[in-house]
């Protein structure tokens, strides 16, 4: 696997990827300030108010117009806007953690997000109930999810449809801190993007 450090991030278009609660999006949020490039969160392009999805061709076209832009970081799976997506990218971050941190993860902040009402895309809401007495429970999609991603994950990886794409596996919560202090400590400099924002 590639050390932490080795990868020049500047002017990638980078995706991020893994289980459900691994920590895409709080990677993508800092990798977009140290790196003063655009976020693209997946979630907010993909649901409606009450949690309802927009539609495919909605989706596809707001990606397709966040996705522009020279340099940008983009976190979520959604394999249904793959083919869209990963050929406009440059990066793929696979934050491949064990099963055990995810599933913590994952039960305490959507007990934090629940018992807090905090609004998260277009004021959709997370709930006690949602989270543990409902089909779309996301600690039951987490664990119901997480082998067949890591598989998923790999067999992409080993593949040829997107040979474009550079790969940073990281495996260990010490490993995401480390790429982060070394853009902090200017082993990258921030670029001047002219990158649009993404569409909301």
């Amino acid at each position: 696997m590639p050390n932490a450090t080795e990868p020049d991030l500047r002017g990638q278009r980078i995706v991020i990827v893994g289980s459900s609660c691994a920590g895409k999006s709080s990677l993508a949020a800092e990798l977009s300030a140290l790196l003063a490039i655009p976020r693209i969160e997946l979630d907010e392009l993909y649901w409606g108010p009450d949690w309802n999805p927009k539609s495919g061709t909605e989706f596809r076209r707001l990606l397709a117009a966040a996705t522009e832009g020279e340099a940008w970081v983009a976190d979520g799976n959604y394999g249904t806007v793959r083919p869209l997506l990963w050929p406009r990218a440059t990066m793929i971050i696979w934050l491949n953690l064990p099963f055990p941190l995810v599933l913590w993860r994952a039960f305490r902040r959507t007990l934090a997000r629940s018992l807090s009402g905090q609004r998260l895309w277009h004021g959709n809401r997370e709930s006690l109930r949602r989270a543990f007495l409902s089909r779309d429970s996301i600690l039951l999609w987490v664990i119901k999810t997480f082998d067949r991603r890591r598989r998923e994950f790999t067999a992409l990886r080993e593949g040829n449809a997107f040979s474009q794409l550079q790969w940073l596996e990281l495996r260990r919560p010490a490993q995401v801190e480390q790429l982060l202090r070394a853009i902090e400590q200017s082993a990258y400099r921030p670029i001047n993007s002219s990158a649009r924002n993404p569409a909301s």
